[in-house]
């Protein structure tokens, strides 16, 4: 879990390919650990590290990673990484290759919402390019293919862009101030150690094959 509180009006944005991928490397290690104990017993179980491993990483790297938008900013939350932009420290949004915050000392890309691939942009139908927040539009009403609604970043950055243009309109942002509002940054240690400890642990199973 996140160490930034996710407080007031909070949406969350989950990509559903990540959710699909979750589940099969869950399953992949489910299966693994079941041939494992049928064919070797309950001791065989010493050498499930791989598939430990691989249950672990389809948790961290693809179902925990999202977007939360709050009154207070945006927190993206990513595998080893948690990061808090204030709404004041926000000066732009970007999808080229993923969503990403930017901010007048550093920007932020977030892994839940991955820009789209060579496709993407092919398979847009009218309405995605329709009812976006007014900063999603360039040149002539031109739409970048990452910010497409039928995209992981489209939507994501739809949900950033929208809560952003209202608190501009409300007058809730103090303008001017980008450039002295702190970013949040915490790193999510025990899971780093959980990941070297399963990596240890799979390299043993192996040597002793």
């Amino acid at each position: 879990m996140s160490t930034v509180p996710h407080a007031g009006n909070v949406e969350i944005f989950k990509a559903r390919t990540n959710k699909w991928f979750a589940c099969l490397s869950w399953l992949v290690a489910a299966f693994g650990l079941a041939v494992t104990v049928s064919t070797g017993g309950p001791e065989a179980l010493v050498g499930a590290g791989p598939f430990l491993l691989i249950a672990f990483l389809g948790w961290i790297v693809f179902w925990r990673p999202a977007v939360v938008v709050n009154d207070t900013g945006v927190v993206l939350e990513n595998p080893f990484r948690s990061i808090a932009v204030p709404w004041a420290a926000l000066v732009d949004v970007d999808t080229r290759y993923a969503l990403t915050l930017v901010t007048p000392g550093k920007s932020y890309a977030s892994w839940a919402a991955p820009a789209p691939g060579i496709w993407g942009g092919r398979n847009a139908r009218p309405e995605d390019l329709q009812g976006l927040p007014g900063t999603t539009y360039g040149p002539g009403q031109s739409v970048r293919p990452g910010d497409l609604r039928n995209t992981d970043s489209g939507q994501a950055a739809r949900l950033v862009r929208s809560r952003w243009q209202e608190l501009i309109e409300d007058g809730m942002l103090d303008a001017g101030s980008a450039e002295t509002t702190p970013v949040t940054a915490s790193y999510h240690w025990l899971e780093a150690g959980t990941v070297v400890v399963l990596m240890a642990a799979s390299y043993w199973a192996v040597a002793l094959m």
